[in-house]
């Protein structure tokens, strides 16, 4: 008898299961030879002859209604069958179309005699993942609409404005450090450095952190990006000089600043993702809040013991 995870995992397997498609054996025959008179002749051929695209497929009376096969008084549509495939990988959107026409239809029949055969006798585990994935599939189908409409040009305009059309240059700096355990390393090493040790060897022999092979370079770097003791030892250095010993959470720093740039605001194309992506957020989270906001909520799980999450057992019940 399979086990709850095992039986989870093959009721995926199956509810998402590959379409039992003819294994398509590639052709290894190398081409025929081209003779110029051939190639010459291809490449006169006219352009309209290349370009041409297959005729548009038939649409069957009762358009995504059409049933294209019924299981046990059961119809399963050619809307269904469309939908599955949208949803498959990349690979099989490559196959002819009645090659993947056969194998989304049989796909589809397995399923619906596979599904009546347990009609009735669902778990509660079972009925209470699927309503979760209804409930999901359903909030995503609400919040495409959101994101689509928020993100315009006008928008993404109106938000680099707010960040950038005011904003100074910013200064940027282009570092690098030795990192060790203790503040009496730190010190020795600045000692070696001013006695004309190499920072670079050094680091690459002294340093625990991740840049020490390439001689401790953390390249250009603005405010905000490193830890605040690290950042404030940064901006208070001068270009060429090494700082003395800096302490934050990872251990103890050496700090070479090499040089030091302004850098002038991105442009929009630049930030475009960025700022897409903020304003999608900022969109969905209003939408949800106006949601919640004028439904009518009750939460009496809040006082429940967090910890009865993980009794699993009341699903079996």
């Amino acid at each position: 008898m399979l086990n709850k995870t095992a039986r989870q995992a093959l009721i995926a397997a199956i509810g998402g299961m590959a379409i039992a498609l003819p294994v398509m054996a590639q052709d290894t025959t190398a081409p025929e030879a081209t003779t110029g008179a051939q190639t010459e002749a291809q490449a006169e051929a006219p352009a309209e002859t290349a370009l041409a695209a297959d005729p548009a497929p038939t649409v069957p009376e009762g358009g995504a209604s059409a049933v294209v096969a019924t299981v046990n008084g059961t119809d399963i549509t050619l809307g269904n069958m469309i939908a599955l495939g949208q949803s498959l990988p990349a690979q099989y959107q490559q196959l002819p179309d009645e090659v993947l026409f056969r194998g989304i239809l049989d796909q589809l029949v397995q399923q619906a005699a596979l599904a009546q055969s347990v009609e009735g006798e669902l778990s509660l585990r079972d009925r209470l993942v699927m309503e979760n994935d209804r409930r999901g599939y359903m909030s995503g189908v609400a919040l495409a609409g959101v994101v689509g409409d928020a993100v315009s040009e006008e928008a993404l305009q109106a938000a680099y404005d707010a960040r950038f059309a005011n904003a100074e240059p910013r200064t940027e700096y282009n570092a690098a450090h030795i990192l060790v355990a203790t503040e009496e390393e730190a010190t020795d090493l600045k000692s070696q450095i001013e006695g004309g040790a190499d920072f670079a060897e050094l680091a690459k022999e002294h340093s625990t952190d991740g840049a020490a092979a390439n001689g401790g370079s953390l390249g250009w770097f603005s405010e905000g990006m490193m830890v605040a003791p690290f950042q404030e030892a940064v901006m208070a250095m001068e270009a060429g000089s090494v700082s003395d010993p800096v302490q934050t959470q990872f251990g103890w720093h050496l700090i070479e600043l090499k040089e030091t740039r302004e850098a002038a605001a991105p442009t929009l194309d630049e930030v475009r993702e960025e700022l897409a992506s903020e304003i999608e957020q900022s969109a969905v989270e209003a939408h949800i809040a106006d949601l919640t906001a004028g439904a009518t909520i009750t939460r009496p799980g809040d006082e429940f013991d967090p910890a009865i999450l993980r009794d699993t057992g009341l699903l079996d019940q």
